[in-house]
């Protein structure tokens, strides 16, 4: 039996279905993530990449600029995202301003939204554990992220620390966006691909109710090939808009039956204008995204 239990309403939620609204679980499962996607016709995933070189000057003069930077966007952007993600290195920039930005984003974004803490972690176990504890153990770090993206190059215990939090989530890295990929993940290991065997071998260590992969958009002719060996299995995609990544061809090749996609964009949102209308401009820019991946869902939705 899911273990779960009502987590606190936030007064900022505006999500208009009433169900999903009011049961906020401590565990997201695929299904309450579904519900989400279904609710509000969207796959989108924000990125809050947040630097404070780059976000608009008049909130310099705020106690706390990059939160409320992030708030700002979250209330403009709530209606069409189901998940957030924060890019932590972002945050560590900025020392420990930085981390009191980052947890009280987190404890602003609404408890039924998922998060995605972007750290990209990966070492040997007993480091990961400490790694697991500081996005995953809010009384130890004050965090409390549904999931953390982690690096699978050092293996199984490097990565299993992580699953120890049974109500959390892993992201693993499979084929990424950047031009680097190609370096070693898509080197040749017999009759297949470095990036084919990581997501071979990592699904004897967790299922699809809790291991999500990364593929980017970039990789959309991929997808088929990848949907093949991880066929139920949630894929953050990032690299649609500011990469060059196509919307639609994640869509047609990566959708499964419960969609299984979270398509993050960062900068084409949050960064659409740096004057006063920041937030209003990021709203227009979610909701065509979000318009778009209705149509998507209609059409290719398995």
């Amino acid at each position: 039996m899911q273990k779960y239990k009502l987590r606190r309403f936030d007064n900022n939620e505006k999500c208009k279905n009433k169900y999903i609204c009011t049961q906020t679980f401590n565990y997201m499962t695929k299904e309450q993530l579904f519900e989400q996607i279904s609710s509000k016709k969207s796959y989108l995933c924000v990125g809050l990449d947040t630097d404070i070189r780059k976000i608009p000057t008049h909130l310099l003069n705020e106690k706390d600029p990059i939160f409320e930077f992030n708030r700002q966007i979250i209330d403009a952007t709530i209606d069409f995202a189901v998940a957030y993600k924060p890019n932590i290195a972002f945050y560590e920039a900025m020392g420990v301003k930085g981390w009191e930005s980052l947890q009280k984003t987190i404890e602003y974004i609404p408890k039924n939204v998922f998060t995605i803490a972007d750290a990209k972690r990966g070492d040997i176990g007993n480091t990961s554990s400490l790694y697991a504890r500081t996005f995953f153990d809010k009384t130890s770090s004050g965090l409390d992220f549904d999931s953390v993206t982690v690096a699978p190059y050092m293996g199984r215990d490097s990565v299993t620390p992580f699953l120890e939090f049974d109500d959390k989530w892993v992201i693993l890295l499979a084929l990424t966006s950047n031009e680097g990929s190609e370096d070693f993940q898509q080197l040749n290991l017999g009759s297949s691909k470095l990036y084919e065997k990581v997501l071979e071998i990592s699904q004897n260590w967790a299922g699809a109710d809790r291991m999500m992969y990364v593929v980017g958009a970039t990789k959309a002719d991929k997808l088929a090939e990848i949907r093949q060996i991880i066929p139920t299995h949630f894929l953050l995609v990032p690299g649609v808009g500011a990469q060059g990544g196509s919307l639609e061809e994640v869509s047609k090749y990566g959708m499964n039956s419960q969609c299984g996609l979270l398509v993050n964009s960062s900068r084409g949102i949050i960064y659409v204008s740096n004057g006063e209308d920041f937030a209003e401009k990021a709203r227009i820019e979610a909701q065509k995204i979000q318009q778009k991946m209705a149509i998507y869902l209609d059409k290719y939705l398995g």
